[in-house]
């Protein structure tokens, strides 16, 4: 059986334990006098149908390399069959939630901390996270001069958006290390959030002193404009495990299209295999997407070193999450709440299961 095959067949399965599963749902609402919470829970409450168009977001990062290769090497078209794929690229994940809390984009690669700030901000209504794609792959880079945390005193660090997760880290490892920030720009350390292709040129005009980053942003400062890594993130976590990307699904399509999101995550899958088996491939065909987004390739030394500080993995890390939620509380750029809920990770083990793969853990956080 062919991989279309299969992946209909489980759609088609899939289709059929939700068909059954909002009928059930049904009565017992019905019996209790209850009303479903959520549109999810209205969306239950009908047959499911395959999405005519599902709406993708990415970056042209390095970090999100499943999605530069399932769209390069078409792995995402044919898991979807007949759903029609558009994609949309962002410079950050806080952009990237405004296009999905519009419905502007269906799903979307993003890092963990705006996947939680929409969570919380929602109520737990708005996204979930239904795969991992990334881990590592960040780093602070700074100017000659700069040797540790003692001279960051008056400088200016660059991050790429508010509230994205490298300004989260950026900002509690500063406060870690005794200095004080805020979301304006003052403070001890000058946070400065900027487009990253817009840091480098800054960098290497000597208007800022250095940048937490994402691959290949931070091979780019250390090749193209002299920076050197203060701080690999990757030291910041037990055994250097740390998520960078996530895949993250709208709340409403995910209850509307199970069979779609299915698809996308078959595509997903496929895709972080290709990487992991196709390692002296990866960055020609890495570099061709690249280059289609943004006009030019990356200089091989920079994709090299890049690469080997990232890992891609379908696990999430959920047990890293409460962890990032206490980095933004203390950065100042999310509000408090719960992210129980904030994981649909059901999809997800199906397909390693059917596979003969581990499941991956949601950490208590949502389904698995």
């Amino acid at each position: 059986m062919t991989a279309t095959s299969r992946a209909r067949s489980r759609l088609g399965l899939v289709a059929g334990m939700m068909l059954a599963a909002a009928i059930v749902t049904a009565a017992v609402l019905s019996l209790s006098g209850c009303a479903p919470q959520s549109a999810a829970g209205e969306a239950a409450d009908a047959a499911t149908t395959p999405a005519a168009e599902l709406r993708l977001g990415y970056f042209a990062n390095v970090t999100h390399a499943p999605a530069l290769v399932g769209l390069e090497e078409g792995l995402f078209a044919d898991a979807l069959g007949d759903t029609k794929l558009t994609t949309q690229v962002f410079n950050a994940g806080p952009a990237a939630i405004e296009a999905l809390s519009a419905g502007a984009i269906d799903a979307t690669y993003i890092g963990p901390n705006p996947s939680i700030n929409t969570f919380i901000q929602s109520g737990g209504q708005s996204a979930h996270i239904v795969a991992g794609a990334a881990t590592g792959g960040a780093a602070l880079v700074v100017r000659d001069g700069i040797d540790s945390p003692a001279d960051l005193e008056g400088t200016t660090l660059a991050t790429p958006q508010l509230g994205n997760t490298q300004d989260v880290a950026l900002r509690s490892w500063l406060a870690a290390e005794g200095y004080e920030t805020d979301t304006t720009g003052g403070g001890d350390v000058h946070i400065t959030p900027t487009e990253n292709a817009q840091t480098l040129t800054l960098f290497q005009q000597g208007a800022i002193d250095g940048a937490w980053l994402p691959e290949p942003w931070v091979s780019r400062l250390i090749v193209d404009a002299g920076a050197h890594v203060l701080v690999d993130e990757a030291e910041l976590w037990e055994d250097g495990a740390f998520p960078t990307t996530v895949l993250l699904v709208r709340a409403e399509f995910l209850a509307e299209h199970p069979e779609t999101v299915e698809a996308l995550l078959e595509g997903h899958v496929a895709s972080v295999a290709w990487l992991e088996g196709h390692a002296a491939e990866a960055p020609t065909v890495i570099n061709a997407a690249l280059e289609a987004e943004t006009g030019k390739p990356l200089a091989d030394e920079v994709l090299t070193r890049a690469l080997e500080y990232v890992s891609f993995s379908v696990d999430p890390h959920a047990e890293t999450f409460e962890t990032l939620v206490a980095n933004g509380l203390e950065a100042g750029t999310q509000k408090d709440g719960s992210i129980d809920g904030l994981f649909d990770l059901r999809l997800l083990n199906g397909l390693l299961e059917s596979d003969g793969g581990e499941p991956v853990s949601a950490g208590g956080l949502g389904e698995e």
